[in-house]
């Protein structure tokens, strides 16, 4: 049997990458990348020369049984990489690891970067207890998704992009109210990183007047 590895990568600084990951890296077999084109900048930056192949939202369902088979009849070690941050989380992977383990075969995954979890804790909103939504829908049960956490308590973590991050959060204004607690970190561990905390209305008001540019983390308080 072979092993599959998920091998977070950096959001944003380079240095960001772990020790354990660039031997992971160097040492396997092959890399799975979301895209291989941006996974090849960090690893000619790193001076690794493994063969690389495409695995990402578009084709993972019609390879995953043909990687399975692969890893099933060899004793060869596969690592999966995403764009930035950690695979399966808003990323593809779920689809594979789950396949691996549905067949014996080893799944390990090692530590590193995603953007939840540094905007969480710098947001000092209570981390202790938090629910993670990622991506809302861009249409269909959007509303429905914003209204089923109306009476959540716990802290929020959404994902949201620069097209519709105001959007976004005069939604949330609208379900929670304008005066809830929130914080939006976007472009994390990069130059030009920013966080913005206030209420839903304060920070809403701040990215309509500075154009909002990057990928964005939105943390909002739980209901009292």
């Amino acid at each position: 049997m072979g092993k599959l590895i998920i091998v977070p990568t950096p959001i944003g600084n380079l240095e960001d990458i772990t020790l354990r990951a660039i031997r992971a890296l160097k040492e396997c077999e092959l890399i799975l990348a979301e895209d291989t084109r941006t996974s090849g900048k960090l690893l000619k930056h790193l001076e690794i020369n493994t063969p690389k192949r495409s695995y990402h939202l578009h084709n993972e369902h019609n390879i995953v049984e043909q990687l399975v088979s692969e890893l099933s009849v060899s004793d060869t070690t596969f690592c999966l990489v995403s764009d930035a941050g950690t695979p399966a989380i808003s990323d593809p992977g779920f689809l594979l690891v789950r396949a691996c383990l549905e067949n014996d075969i080893e799944v390990e995954t090692l530590p590193g970067a995603t953007a939840l979890v540094p905007a969480l804790v710098n947001s000092g909103l209570p981390c202790d207890r938090f629910v993670f939504e990622g991506f809302l829908p861009h249409k269909k049960g959007r509303q429905k998704r914003i209204q089923a956490l109306v009476e959540e308590t716990k802290t929020m973590v959404f994902y949201e992009s620069p097209y519709r991050i105001v959007k976004a959060l005069t939604e949330f204004s609208e379900a929670f109210g304008e005066d809830r607690k929130c914080s939006v970190s976007r472009e994390i561990s990069k130059l030009y990183e920013e966080t913005a905390r206030g209420t839903l209305a304060e920070v809403k008001k701040h990215f309509e007047i500075k154009a909002p540019k990057g990928e964005f983390v939105i943390v909002i308080s739980g209901k009292e």
